[in-house]
């Protein structure tokens, strides 16, 4: 850039193929904390940045390694107690930027089932989301049904919550009921009922076993469908701390040369990654839906 180039090839979180590419926050926030040297603009809004990059990362499941600099969760903590004394007396001691400027709140106000609908919606306007009345009334009845299964509820479960607003498609399976039964010395056994949606909604249900409750349920659901397909990824992540924390699965599948893949939430892991599954299953059936329209 000093060099003269008026271009920079980067991606958000670094990704991309083989080994990625540069990564963007780094080389905005570089150019931006270094105006005096480079003396040039960009024109992005860093306030955006941190959102940005939790939404990208929730949909691709690819995880941000904690140390990663900017927006890894360890980016502006300080541990030593000389640190913390220095950030606390003169933040430009051990901080170049502030967590402010990449759109990283430092709000400690807490939401809970208690909370009411104008603190809720203050919230998400603190952390840049802008809703309309029809998209707020429905993230709101999520929060509400989130509250009463956590004591706090933070940011991260809410950019979790309002991430289903990114990608979007139509649910030919949902979810009605599930029941696993699992233990050390027996074998996986899951219950599984769906409703599909083909213009009037048909119930069904299945039972599997499996090595491992996952599995089981997976199976279930494969029975239902009538389609086989081949598991090649499954993650599972806290979203934040405490027993009482969402689980974020993410899921990969494969049906002969294309791969889906599928995210779900809940405070249940197994519910979570029932969804996970149900969601790529969905991306699917929409994808072969369009592929068949266009023939």
């Amino acid at each position: 850039v000093k060099a003269g180039a008026a271009q920079v090839e980067c991606a958000l979180n670094g990704i991309g193929e083989r080994a990625g590419n540069a990564a963007l926050e780094e080389v905005v926030m570089a150019l931006k904390t270094r105006h005096s040297v480079f003396d040039l603009d960009c024109g992005v809004d860093t306030t955006q940045i941190n959102r940005s990059s939790k939404l990208l990362s929730s949909i691709t499941g690819i995880s941000v390694q904690p140390n990663k600099a900017i927006v890894g969760a360890n980016a502006f903590a300080h541990e030593a107690g000389i640190h913390q004394h220095g950030v606390m007396a003169e933040k430009s001691t051990y901080e170049i930027m502030t967590p402010e400027s990449i759109g990283l709140s430092q709000n400690a106000m807490v939401l809970g089932k208690h909370s009411g609908r104008h603190a809720f919606e203050d919230r998400l306007k603190s952390m840049g989301y802008t809703l309309n009345k029809e998209e707020l009334d429905e993230a709101f009845e999520k929060f509400k049904i989130l509250a009463d299964k956590k004591k706090v509820v933070q940011d991260a479960d809410l950019e979790v919550l309002l991430s289903h607003k990114a990608v979007k498609i139509p649910e030919t399976y949902t979810l009605d009921r599930f029941v696993i039964n699992t233990g050390n010395t027996i074998t996986a056994t899951a219950s599984v009922r769906l409703a599909k949606h083909n213009g009037e909604a048909v119930v069904m249900e299945e039972v599997a076993t499996g090595d491992g409750p996952m599995e089981a349920a997976f199976r279930a659901i494969e029975k239902i469908v009538g389609i086989s397909f081949t598991l090649e990824d499954y993650k599972l992540r806290s979203v934040t701390e405490g027993q009482d924390a969402q689980g974020e699965s993410y899921v990969k599948i494969r049906r002969g040369a294309r791969v889906y893949t599928g995210k779900g939430v809940s405070t249940d892991i197994f519910e979570s990654g029932v969804m996970s599954y149900l969601n790529a299953l969905n991306k699917m059936i929409y994808e072969e839906k369009l592929l068949e329209q266009l023939k």
